[in-house]
Formats: structure tokens, sequence, C-alpha cells
């Protein structure tokens, strides 16, 4: 299969020139999901002249298969009074793999310490975005499953944004069909019947590191800063 993108920031500049119409909003911002999903939100960001932010997720995996994910859980942050109920799992794939709920509580306690590390390191203490009635731009590198951008959708609702973008390069048509219906719109490039791995659709999809996402968002930290002044 020939690869339709050549990284992760000239698919953000691609998806950018079919959201222009948020160019300059006042009430939209843009959020990534960490890590890979950041450089393609920060491209978006810096076009449209929007702030940027990260929407902290965690794909839930096997322990001892980190290719097969079981669901997704979102940060604690986003909402003061969390108890820890935003989390999606696949049903289908924990009873195939026989994992119980008290596994997948261990596997989501493990996570949540990560997010709570990453809240950290990402924002360096600076308070996230406001979200309500903003319209929310929303960034993956690519969508397969689509389990990890429902849970970053389901948690966004709570906060009642006026709308909600999801925004990616590539998403597998189940995965649209799946989310479309929760968001007010669904921007995507390449839309195949199945989507294997979304790094088969990138010329170089070298993992993003943390120090990257950290750099990112503090080379948008003025845009940002202003916005929430």
């Amino acid at each position: 299969m020939n690869r339709v993108f050549t990284n992760r920031q000239e698919a953000g500049r691609r998806l950018a020139q079919k959201l222009t119409a948020y160019a300059n909003h006042p009430q939209a911002i843009v959020l990534g999901l960490p890590r890979g999903g950041v450089p393609v939100a920060y491209e978006i960001a810096k076009t449209l002249n929007l702030p940027l932010d990260v929407c902290l997720v965690k794909k839930l995996c096997l322990p001892d298969d980190p290719e097969t994910a079981i669901g997704a859980i979102v940060e604690d942050e986003l909402l003061p009074d969390y108890c820890g109920n935003i989390t999606i799992i696949n049903q289908n794939t924990t009873q195939i793999h026989g994992v119980d709920s008290e596994q997948i509580k261990a596997i989501a306690a493990r996570a949540k310490v990560e997010l709570r590390w990453r809240d950290r390191c990402y924002r360096s203490f600076r308070p996230m975005l406001k979200i309500p009635q903003r319209t929310v731009i929303v960034v993956d590198d690519g969508i397969a499953t689509g389990q990890t951008m429902e849970a970053a959708v389901t948690v966004l609702k709570r906060h009642k944004p006026e709308k909600i973008i999801i925004a990616t390069p590539v998403a597998s048509k189940p995965a649209i069909e799946q989310l479309a219906a929760k968001v007010d719109d669904f921007v995507c490039l390449m839309k195949p019947k199945s989507l294997v791995a979304v790094g088969f659709w990138y010329e170089d999809f070298t993992q993003t590191k943390d120090r990257e996402v950290c750099d990112l968002l503090s080379q948008q930290t003025y845009k940002t800063l202003a916005y929430q002044t």
C-alpha cells in the first residue's frame, strides 16, 4: 500500500486546509490526543491561529500484549468530581482474552498514574483550556477502533462545549460510523474500510516522545495564554 502522508506534520497541515472556517475563531480551541495526535494538532493550531492543549486519554492494553487494546481512560483533571467512570471498555476483546473486572481495574489504575504524570509534564502546572461554550477540535494521528477518541468525546461533552469536531488524517469506516453521531462534525482525509495499523499510512511514523509534546505545547503558549486571559 502506498503511504499517503509524509509525516504527522504534513498530515496536520493538510487537515488544517479542511478546517479554515475556524481560522482565528475567538471561541475555538484545538486539543491533541497524546502523544501522536499532538504534532498533528499543533500544525492545525498554528495554521488556524488557535490555542492548543492536550486531552489526556490513554489506551488500555493487555499487560502481556501492548498491541491489543481493550479500551481507553480519560484524565482525572477534566472533571473535579471524577469518580473513575470515564472508561471505555471493549467487552468483546476482554471476553476473548479472558480479562476480568479486577484485571481491568488494575490496568486502568496504572494508566491513571501515567496520565497524572503527563498532566504535570505537558502543562507544567498550567491550567487546561476552558471547554464550556467553546468549539473544540479534538485531534489524533489516526483512528482505528475509536475507543480512545470515544473516551475523549465522552468526557468533553460533560463540559458542555458549543461544538465538538473530530479531526484526523485517517480513520476506519467502522470508527467513523461509531463516532460521527456523537459529534458535530468529523473531518477525515482517508476513510479505509479497515485500518490494521495507523502507521501504514505514514512514510515516517516515528514514535512521538514526551519531550516533543512539551516543546510543541510551549511553542503555542503565547496564543494559549492570550486565550485564557
